[in-house]
């Protein structure tokens, strides 16, 4: 009978040590998931839904969007689109539109939801730099986006305390008022106020949902299809950013903290 249990008794440790080990992995493990539902954002009439549930520092992303603008001059309109954060953690109503143009600018909008924190780009850079980088943005009337990306704590601390916010960017200028079709961007003089004003805003909240959406950039309007036509996007090659628009960018639409 000793023998027997002399036998058992590593084995029960090795149980014991097994059960007490779980839930460790189990938290290393662990994720969450935020939401957000996009809503028309100066009556754009555009709409999508975002998900992105994080593990670690690490967020799988899936964002469907419809209704937006689609082409202009015959090429696929980019949409800039970020997660911002540091400020209030929600959307603008009309009262944000201070000149009375009826569009609320990005910088009007910024008070509510804040600089960037992360661009959510179809490949490469992430990080507020590329805020303004049409090249990789998705693009077209409606896509389906995802991506897995590394996340800074600046935008992970955004999202656990409640200030995050997805902006989608890019307006039909045919839709705006005459006096705003002739103003001119608030972050990047070169382009017209409708390029980089928001289309969509979505404020990301906790999610119950036990699984994420399936699907990934879609070539035709999600990706960077057509894009290389990109100079007939606005005339004489406007969004071909440089240099000096590129940080200029940064300075007015990146961190405001």
């Amino acid at each position: 009978m000793k023998k027997q249990a002399l036998l058992l008794a590593p084995a029960a440790a090795a149980v014991c040590l097994g059960m007490a080990a779980a839930p460790a992995a189990h938290a290393a493990d662990s994720s969450t998931s935020y939401q957000a539902t996009l809503q028309s954002i100066n009556g754009s009439g555009a709409s999508g839904t975002f998900w992105l549930k994080l593990t670690g520092n690490q967020a799988v992303i899936t964002e469907k969007t419809t209704g937006l603008a689609a082409t202009f001059m015959g090429a696929p309109y980019p949409h800039v689109q970020h997660i911002h954060g540091g400020a209030m953690g929600m959307c603008p109503d009309m009262s944000a539109d201070k000149n009375g143009d009826g569009v609320i600018s990005t910088t009007e909008g910024a008070p509510h939801y804040g600089g960037i924190v992360t661009t959510l780009s179809t490949s490469g850079d992430t990080s507020p730099a590329s805020g303004t980088n049409i090249k990789i943005a998705p693009s077209g009337g409606s896509y389906t986006y995802q991506r897995t990306i590394t996340l800074d704590s600046t935008t992970i601390a955004d999202l656990k305390n409640g200030s995050a916010v997805i902006v989608v960017h890019g307006l039909d200028p045919s839709k705006l008022s005459k006096q705003a079709q002739g103003e001119k961007s608030d972050l990047v003089p070169s382009l017209p106020l409708a390029a980089t004003s928001p289309t969509l805003c979505g404020k990301v909240v906790n999610s119950q949902m036990s699984g994420m959406p399936t699907g990934g950039v879609q070539t035709g309007g999600g990706g960077t299809s057509g894009l290389q036509n990109a100079g007939l996007f606005y005339a004489a090659g406007v969004l071909a950013l440089g240099a000096g628009g590129t940080l200029a960018a940064r300075r007015k639409f990146g961190k405001q903290r």
